[in-house]
C-alpha cells in the first residue's frame, strides 16, 4: 500500500501544505547540515543549528557546544557560527575582535580563507549530493529492462479480446520486429519512433510472442495507448481530476487507440478546449480540457513551445526488469542531476532574454502546489521532486548574490586577490543590495504564482 494515499481524505490543501513543509525541510536540514559539518571539520564552532525559524519549540545542547533546535515557523533553517552577529555569517557581533587568537580561530570571521570557503561551499554540495543519492536510489530499485522483452504484468485497458499473457516474451508487433528499448541512443529513438509510426491505430494489434518454447500469435493493444502512466503538476489534465491508469478512449467524440493520437490533437488544438471520453476502473466519464502553452527544454539547450494537458503516456504493460550496478545508478544520478542544473540555467537565460514566458519562474505558491500533487502520485514521485527542488535550492544558493552562499564566496575570492576582506560597510551595503534583490525575485515569483494562468 502507498504510505501516502491515506492523506487526501484530509483534504487537498492540508496535502499540499504537508508535503511542501515536508520537502523544504529535508532539503533545508541538508543544507545547514552541509554547512554545520564542514565546519566542524574546519575547526568552526557552531553555536546554534536551528531547523525553522520564531519561538523554539525545542532544543538540546550536544557535547560540541552546538544548541540544536526546532523553531515553530518551517519556513528554511540556519546555522549561526560562534561570533556572528547574526545566521548571516557576514559580520562580528562585537566579540570576535577581543577574542584570544585560538579562541578566534573557532569562529567564521577568525578561520583561515580555506575554512570559510569550504564551509560556504558545502551547503550546495551537499544538496546536489542528497539529490544524486536520493535519484541513483529510485533508478536503482526501478531496475532496468532486460532482454529478451517479458511481460511481467499487464495493465488494465478496456479493449475486449486480448490474449497476451504473463510471461510472454515479446518478438514481433504487426510483423515488425521489436526495436531496442535498452540504453537507446538518438539513433535507436528515431527506430522506435518509426516502429510506432508504422503501427496501425487499431484496438488491437497481432502480437507475436514465444510461450512456453513456441512461437504463437497473440492479441493486444497499441503498444503507447492513450494510457495516463504520469500526471504534470498544475496542468489541465491534473487540475481536472484526471488519475494515473485513466485511459482516453475518446477524442471530441471520435474513439482512439494510440496516444500520438491524442498528442496531435492537443498540439493542434491552438488552446481550443477539447473533450475527453476516459475509461477509469470500468466506468467511462467525460472530461473538457483546454490546453496550455508549455516551454520545453531541448537537447541543443534551447526552448520549444507547445500546447499541451500535461499527460505522460506509458507501455500498456510492465516488463520484466533486472538489477542495476551501483555505477549505473550513480551514472544516471548525475545525468539527472546535471540536466537540472541546466535546464533551470537554461530556462532562466531564455526567461531574462524574453525567448520564453517569465510565468515559467514559480514562487512559494507555485511550489507548495507541485510539492501536493507529487505526493499525491506516489511516494516515488515526491521523493524524487525532493531531489530536484534539492537540485534547485543548491543551484540557486551558489548565485553571485550577497546573502546567498555565492554571494559570501565572491567576497572570499575578492579577498584571495586583494589580501583582505571588503570592509564591514562595503559588506552591509551589499547585503542590503543582495537581500533588496532576493525579496525583489521571490515576489516577482509569488505574482506569478498568483496571476500567470
Amino acid at each position: 500500500m502507498d504510505g501516502l494515499n491515506f492523506l487526501p481524505q484530509f483534504g487537498g490543501l492540508a496535502l499540499t501544505l504537508l508535503a511542501f513543509f515536508a520537502a523544504l525541510s529535508v532539503i533545508v536540514a541538508i543544507h545547514e547540515y552541509g554547512h554545520y559539518i564542514v565546519g566542524r571539520w574546519c575547526g568552526i564552532k557552531a553555536d546554534v543549528f536551528s531547523l525553522g525559524f520564531g519561538p523554539v519549540l525545542f532544543s538540546r545542547v550536544d557535547k560540541h557546544g552546538t544548541r540544536w533546535q526546532l523553531a515553530a515557523l518551517p519556513f528554511g533553517g540556519y546555522v549561526k557560527f560562534m561570533g556572528d552577529a547574526n545566521a548571516a555569517s557576514g559580520t562580528s557581533d562585537g566579540t570576535v575582535e577581543e577574542m584570544p587568537p585560538e579562541m578566534k580561530r573557532k569562529t567564521m570571521l577568525g578561520a583561515p580563507l580555506w575554512a570559510r570557503t569550504l564551509t560556504v561551499a558545502a551547503g550546495p554540495v551537499f544538496n546536489f549530493i542528497l539529490s544524486i543519492l536520493v535519484f541513483g536510489a529510485i533508478i536503482m530499485s526501478q531496475g532496468k529492462v532486460t532482454e529478451p522483452y517479458v511481460i511481467d504484468n499487464l495493465r488494465p485497458l478496456p479493449f475486449d479480446g486480448v490474449t497476451l499473457q504473463e510471461g510472454d516474451e515479446l518478438l514481433a508487433i504487426e510483423g515488425q520486429d521489436i526495436p531496442t528499448l535498452i540504453n537507446m541512443d538518438e539513433e535507436d529513438q528515431e527506430v522506435f519512433q518509426a516502429f510506432i509510426d508504422a503501427l496501425p491505430r487499431e484496438p488491437l494489434l497481432d502480437y507475436e510472442v514465444r510461450r512456453d518454447g513456441e512461437v504463437v500469435t497473440a492479441t493486444g493493444p497499441h503498444p503507447q495507448p492513450p494510457l495516463v502512466t504520469q500526471l504534470s503538476p498544475r496542468s489541465a489534465a491534473f487540475e481536472s481530476g484526471l488519475k494515473q491508469e485513466d485511459v482516453i478512449v475518446g477524442l471530441d467524440g471520435e474513439r482512439i487507440y494510440a496516444f500520438d493520437q491524442l498528442k496531435d490533437v492537443v498540439e493542434g488544438s491552438d488552446g481550443a478546449t477539447v473533450a475527453l471520453d476516459v475509461w477509469r476502473d470500468g466506468d467511462l466519464m467525460e472530461f473538457d480540457l483546454t490546453p496550455r502553452r508549455v516551454d520545453e527544454p531541448q537537447e541543443d539547450g534551447g526552448f520549444e513551445t507547445n500546447w499541451r494537458i500535461g499527460i505522460v503516456g506509458g507501455l500498456p504493460y510492465e516488463l520484466q526488469t533486472g538489477p542495476r550496478s551501483v555505477g549505473e545508478s550513480l551514472s544516471g544520478a548525475v545525468s539527472q542531476t546535471w540536466a537540472v542544473i541546466s535546464g533551470s540555467i537554461s530556462g532562466l537565460y531564455h526567461m531574462v532574454t524574453g525567448a520564453i514566458s517569465s510565468c515559467n519562474m514559480s514562487g512559494p505558491i507555485g511550489i507548495a502546489e507541485v510539492s501536493g500533487a507529487m505526493a499525491s502520485q506516489g511516494v516515488d514521485s515526491f521523493i524524487w521532486f525532493i531531489a530536484v527542488l534539492s537540485t534547485a535550492v543548491g543551484l540557486l544558493n551558489l548565485f553571485p548574490i550577497p546573502v546567498l552562499d555565492g554571494g559570501h564566496l565572491v567576497f572570499y575570492a575578492y579577498e584571495a586577490v586583494a589580501g583582505r576582506p571588503p570592509s564591514d560597510r562595503a559588506l552591509r551595503i551589499m547585503m542590503t543590495v543582495g537581500l533588496t534583490l532576493v525579496l525583489g525575485v521571490m515576489l516577482f515569483a509569488l505574482f506569478n504564482d498568483i496571476f500567470c494562468p
